[in-house]
């Protein structure tokens, strides 16, 4: 049995952390953490210190604004790699001077961490206000090194988690058209949703489909050649698409000194770093090359081990949904986890600030914990904490070794199991109500 003190002051500090007091703190140190992690990129430009991506994006903004190429190679790849509408918002960004950017930028990182944090916990308890302040505090608490590294470095992983946040929960709302916009414009920020198309495809939601279409195409064309004309345009996209939809033994897309590195935590930079005799921490620079290999594969048998077990995760994925008429809010909220999951480990470059999205998975792990004390989720969740934590001790190390990737497969089998649990349960459940009637 559960120690009886240890049950009291965990009893004293949910009440308290759920009392209108509680609360309070909570937000008030959201704003200061908040407020800091948006501070140090200021205070690194003020002080002529790097400002890491930052550069890049008023650089190419002011590219744009000059009727410059957005996509020219320099040292054999692309600076900017990012879908030519990304461009355009930059440029007006840039109006406002490299610290009006930076402002203007963590300040949409805020209120995007704000919004995930919000939709996160709407989605895991499966109502429009969830209540319980541990549904807001633990997932972001759990994913908080994610979330500064996208301050830090500039990134919009936090902008595009609250899309296709937004968009699930639009989507449980029957609102695909709006879901298929916010998707698509996730689309036009970072690359083509390719597994989000496939899902809604699969869960035949064609109005959102079809607004995704639309979208993509007014975003990546129409928009585009508003400002640069449609020659211009169709070129800026074309050039965007012949440099990143590239994949060969040398790297993926534009990063070709960084693919295969540890700084990949995707199916693709770990099979090949783990399996193939490739620098694992290869620089422009000259350096001393490290190799993490347990075995010399070829190139292409390589690629057929991702492509299976991509086919095995993708139908591991198919067979946990429930049937349409059996699906719940607490159901779509695992399946939706499911989801981002999948396309952290099978998108080809899958860098640290992109695991900020844990931040849905963890809310609906803590959800279950909330309800069931001792969750079976439980037990895949604590390995996959062990080896996110052995990253924060030995970063170098542990992602060598795709510990980051790992965790998330772990999370991916366990939420799995669980989606299965309900599918089964609800199955049941209907099979008990028939025999009954």
């Amino acid at each position: 049995m559960k120690d009886p003190a240890v049950r009291w002051e965990w009893t004293a500090l949910d009440r308290h952390l759920n009392s209108p007091a509680g609360l309070r703190v909570l937000i008030f140190i959201f704003v200061v953490v908040a407020i800091a992690f948006s501070t140090v990129p200021l205070l690194h430009y003020f002080g002529g210190r790097s400002i890491m991506d930052y550069k890049l994006w008023y650089d190419t903004g002011k590219q744009v604004l000059a009727g410059q190429e957005i996509f020219f190679l320099r040292f054999g790849k692309y600076d900017f790699m990012y879908p030519p509408p990304c461009a355009l918002f930059l440029a007006s960004a840039s109006l406002l001077g490299q610290a009006g950017l930076i402002l203007l930028l963590v300040t949409i990182n805020s209120a995007a961490w704000l919004a995930s944090v919000r939709l996160a916990a709407t989605l895991a308890a499966g109502q429009s206000h969830a209540k319980n302040a541990w549904l807001y505090l633990m997932p972001s608490l759990l994913v908080i090194v994610y979330i500064w590294s996208s301050y830090h470095l500039g990134q919009s992983s936090l902008v595009l988690l609250a899309l296709m946040l937004g968009a699930f929960v639009l989507l449980r709302a029957r609102q695909e058209i709006s879901a298929g916009v916010l998707i698509a414009l996730a689309a036009a920020i970072k690359a083509f949703p390719v597994m989000a198309i496939i899902y809604l495809i699969y869960r035949r939601h064609w109005k959102a489909t079809a607004s995704l279409v639309v979208g993509l195409v007014f975003l990546l064309l129409v928009l585009p050649a508003s400002f640069r004309g449609l020659g211009r345009a169709w070129h800026d996209l074309e050039q965007w698409s012949v440099g990143m939809l590239k994949y060969d033994s040398a790297g993926v897309a534009q990063r070709p000194m960084r693919s295969y590195t540890w700084k990949n935590q995707s199916l693709i930079g770990v099979s090949n770093r783990l399996l193939r005799h490739v620098d694992a921490d290869a620089a422009s620079a000259p350096h001393q090359p490290v190799y993490v290999n347990f075995t010399s594969l070829k190139f292409p048998i390589v690629n057929a081990i991702i492509i299976g077990v991509s086919l095995t995760l993708g139908i591991l994925f198919i067979a946990a949904m429930p049937r349409r008429d059996m699906r719940t809010a607490e159901a779509d909220a695992v399946e939706f986890a499911l989801l981002l999951l999948l396309m952290l480990m099978v998108t080809p470059l899958s860098f640290g600030y992109f695991y900020s999205w844990l931040m849905l998975p963890f809310a609906v792990i803590t959800q279950r914990a909330l309800i069931e004390r001792v969750s079976s989720i439980l037990w895949w969740c604590v390995p996959a904490l062990a080896l996110l934590a052995v990253g924060l001790i030995t970063p170098h190390g542990a992602q060598f070794y795709g510990n980051t990737f790992f965790a998330t497969l772990l999370l991916f089998v366990g939420l799995s199991i669980e989606l299965l649990h309900f599918k089964r349960q609800t199955a049941d459940t209907r099979s008990t109500g028939e025999l009954s009637s």
